[in-house]
């Protein structure tokens, strides 16, 4: 546990899943205006939660109540042999965004990453997010050259 201005950063427990289930909702529909399923999210979540394999979540939390989160999922590199670490489900509840909740976040993942030989952190955002690309950018992430694509298969 990390104390960051005010803000307490923890490792995710089974106590917080309802909770960032529903920033997960909330995060698709004000960033893509994407109507998620939130029992769908909530298994999933809770999936993730029970195993660390499928994703490991970081919290940041003020007086107990969890007001933002993240997850990573991990990535084999053989260009690297090592390990890329994906940030995911990023949330910040409105009243603490620009307060540096994610940063405070962030720093706790960056000093892990660094503790476990990780080559690389990478995110995804939509392209149109540009108030989260700003926040990236802010905490030294770049834009790289890859483009994402993908194919629905269920």
């Amino acid at each position: 546990m990390r104390q960051t201005n005010n803000y307490e950063i923890a490792v995710g427990s089974v106590a917080d899943v309802a909770t960032i289930a529903q920033f997960q909702v909330d995060m698709a529909l004000e960033s893509e205006g994407t109507t998620l399923n939130a029992e769908q999210v909530l298994q999933g979540v809770t999936a993730a939660m029970n195993d660390s394999n499928r994703g490991r979540y970081f919290v940041a939390r003020i007086g107990g109540q969890v007001i933002g989160s993240l997850m990573i999922t991990r990535e084999w590199s053989d260009w690297h042999n090592g390990w890329y670490w994906w940030v995911q489900s990023v949330y910040v509840v409105p009243e603490h965004r620009g307060k540096g909740v994610f940063r405070a976040i962030y720093a706790k993942v960056k000093e892990l990453a660094a503790a476990e030989g990780v080559s690389q952190i990478r995110l995804y955002a939509d392209r149109n997010n540009i108030s989260a690309h700003k926040v990236y950018e802010k905490v030294g992430m770049e834009q790289c050259h890859y483009l994402m694509y993908e194919q629905s298969i269920k």
